[in-house]
């Protein structure tokens, strides 16, 4: 049962997103890159933004 955790999903899901590029310390010539950049970021964000979509889905 340790598949359907949703830890497990968002974790999967910020992989996808640092898997689209890597990150090298130091390069600071590259243009700025949302998905490789702000994976977590952006895994947070839609996570936070469902979970009050079905908070107010419930509480309706």
């Amino acid at each position: 049962m340790a598949s359907r955790s949703p830890f497990r999903w968002m974790t999967r899901w910020v992989d996808w997103f640092e898997e689209r590029g890597v990150y090298v310390p130091g390069e600071e010539s590259r243009a700025v890159d949302p998905m490789r950049d702000f994976g977590w970021l952006i895994v947070a964000w839609v996570s936070g933004l469902a979970i009050f979509i079905l908070f107010f889905a419930i509480a309706v």
